[in-house]
């Protein structure tokens, strides 16, 4: 499914690349160009994650014993210094516009261009937030992230052809290419700070970390778990943990009931690679440890 979301993301930018560059010829506008130039990064960067992808869903090997989760992350970089040098662009673009305004020509062109890519991007992020709903992927998230910005974007430049054609003011288009900009840097910065997170193992959120203790807590000979540490790489979730178990049971009760939490925790959190260490309960702890 991951695959299939990448390749309808790929498919849909290069589309609107075309629609877009024409209607830009046609009309003159900087809005327009700017998003041109934005589905022309969408373009670049749902490549990115198309590779990042089908590389990440690679098995573990040899010389990958975690797999390739990472390379969802690192495909986020790219996207992020990507989109950081076409925000510059676009800003320096858009500023000389704005000291020598142009009028838009034929608009009703323009307007008919962007009402249609709003529609099929409406679809495609329809599917992508399905697609993460059930895969939970980085890359799927980031460029779902994008496409929802480029649904402001289009509407930014209906807006900023309506004002400039209808009601005379020049300077509206340049200052929507100019807002175009600034949400094509907000995107860049999430994008970076979540890219950033996985590739530096940064522990999964607060929420996240006390349901795996509730799941685990569950089990009812489970009295008590300690030193949980986790992180993701792409799709996959890497949590370990340790289980204090009555004393007295023997060591093959403490594996069954370990593989019974592992499967309880695999359940709750797909995709997840888990390993239990089994203490006797009471047992003090060295200091080393940081309590989960």
């Amino acid at each position: 499914m991951m695959q299939r979301a990448a390749w309808a993301a790929v498919a849909v930018a290069s589309l609107l690349v075309v629609v877009k560059a024409v209607a830009y010829i046609v009309t003159d506008s900087i809005a327009m160009m700017s998003s041109l130039a934005d589905s022309a990064l969408d373009v670049f960067t749902s490549s990115i994650n198309l590779l990042a992808i089908r590389h990440a869903l690679m098995p573990a090997d040899r010389e990958h014993r975690f797999g390739h989760g990472k390379a969802e992350p690192l495909a986020g970089l790219f996207q992020a210094a990507f989109i950081s040098g076409s925000v510059a662009f676009l800003l320096i673009e858009s500023a000389s516009r704005l000291i020598a305004p142009h009028k838009v020509e034929q608009p009703v062109v323009g307007i008919a261009v962007m009402v249609a890519a709003i529609a099929v991007t409406l679809a495609l992020v329809a599917f992508q937030q399905l697609t993460v709903r059930r895969t939970n992927s980085v890359a799927v998230g980031a460029d779902r992230m994008h496409y929802v910005g480029d649904l402001l974007v289009n509407g930014g430049v209906i807006v900023g052809i309506f004002l400039s054609s209808q009601f005379g003011w020049l300077e509206a288009d340049p200052v929507i290419g100019i807002a175009i900009s600034v949400i094509l840097a907000w995107s860049a910065w999430t994008v970076f700070v979540q890219s950033y997170n996985q590739l530096m193992d940064r522990e999964l959120p607060d929420d996240q970390r006390d349901r795996i203790k509730s799941v685990v807590l569950r089990h009812a000979e489970v009295r008590n778990i300690h030193d949980l540490r986790t992180r993701a790489a792409g799709i996959n979730t890497f949590i370990q943990f340790h289980i204090e178990l009555d004393p007295t049971i023997s060591l093959l009760r403490a594996h069954e009931v370990s593989d019974q939490v592992e499967a309880d925790v695999c359940a709750a959190f797909p995709h997840a690679q888990v390993i239990i260490h089994q203490d006797p309960a009471g047992l003090e702890q060295p200091p080393v440890f940081a309590r989960g």
